[in-house]
């Protein structure tokens, strides 16, 4: 079979100032540019054009269902997007910029696609760390929509080069600054007056958010609908069958472990969960390309980010 050419090539440059000029000239003319965070690549777009914001769904195949997370430039920026609670505030005081993700009550006057939003009365919103994803938010003067840049179900881009092994010929430009710091995308959190919702685990972790808030924090609760990105059964995943909880590798086999053993690849010889969660997607990416017909991953405690771990190889196994 023939696989056509695509429509242009994809280039991807080294993050620096006239890259990210061009970048933000992009995200301005409306289309979509991959751009690095601190959790994984996410592709970027102007959150208030719904053509803009069309071509993210386009180039992922993303289900249109599926709501997208709003970046931001700043709490002002926030703010004038959604309705903070005090809760709400203690969290973004406590978490951004950083990977924690809020869903809030959109505003009226918010000017956002409402393709954002999916038909939801909330809208995602997350204050990043990371200078690239910040600086392209400033440069364009838009709040940025943007979901992880790969295409939709598939193993998360926490490098360049993911990026464009799944998009090529589908976005114009890749900004590459190298491996994400976290690995894992953002804890994903629906603040109510007496509780917390924790609709996706990530490295800000249920027990941080009880400590911020003082209040309890709801797991996996209420989930009869699609309300914030990461919530499908089966998502993150690789295009090889996936076995969890594997002590050894069986015949045509790709082990990933965790600790000490024997293992094609180990996500932490000292079985720390924050450097597992770091090179998790890079190794069941390393996992997908190799010659072995499937894929076997070690047990992985669920301490602290240890459940955002086992929650995407959940979903990558479904």
């Amino acid at each position: 079979m023939t696989i056509p050419n695509p429509a242009y090539s994809t280039r991807s440059c080294r993050y620096g100032a006239e890259s990210l000029r061009e970048a933000a000239l992009l995200i301005r003319a409306g289309e979509p540019v991959a751009v690095p965070t601190e959790t994984v690549y996410g592709l970027a777009a102007d959150a208030t054009d719904s053509h803009a914001v069309a071509a993210i769904y386009s180039a992922k195949g993303r289900p249109s269902f599926n709501p997208l997370i709003v970046h931001v430039a700043d709490r002002a920026m926030a703010q004038r997007l959604a309705d903070f609670s005090p809760v709400a505030n203690s969290l973004a005081d406590r978490f951004w910029p950083g990977p924690l993700t809020l869903v809030l009550p959109v505003r009226a006057d918010s000017g956002l696609s409402p393709l954002v939003m999916a038909g939801l009365p909330t809208v995602a919103l997350r204050l990043p760390a990371h200078p690239a994803m910040r600086a392209l938010i400033r440069e364009s003067g838009r709040p940025l929509a943007a979901p992880s840049a790969n295409r939709s179900g598939s193993i998360s881009p926490t490098r360049a080069e993911h990026v464009l092994a799944s998009l090529n010929g589908r976005v114009r430009l890749i900004l590459d600054e190298g491996p994400t710091s976290e690995g894992v995308e953002s804890t994903i959190a629906a603040p109510e007056h007496d509780h917390v919702r924790l609709l996706r685990p990530g490295s800000v972790t249920a027990a941080m958010l009880e400590e911020a808030t003082g209040l309890p924090v709801l797991i996996g609760k209420g989930e009869t609908k699609i309300e914030a990105p990461g919530q499908l059964e089966s998502h993150y995943a690789p295009s090889k069958p996936v076995r969890l909880d594997a002590m050894r590798a069986e015949r045509d086999e790709y082990l990933i472990g965790f600790g000490l053993m024997p293992c094609h690849i180990n996500l932490s010889p000292e079985a720390d969960v924050r450097e597992a969660a770091a090179n998790l997607f890079a190794a069941l990416h390393i996992a997908d390309a190799s010659a072995q017909q499937r894929i076997a991953v070690a047990p992985i405690p669920d301490d602290g980010i240890g459940a955002a771990i086992n929650d995407r190889l959940k979903r990558a196994a479904a």
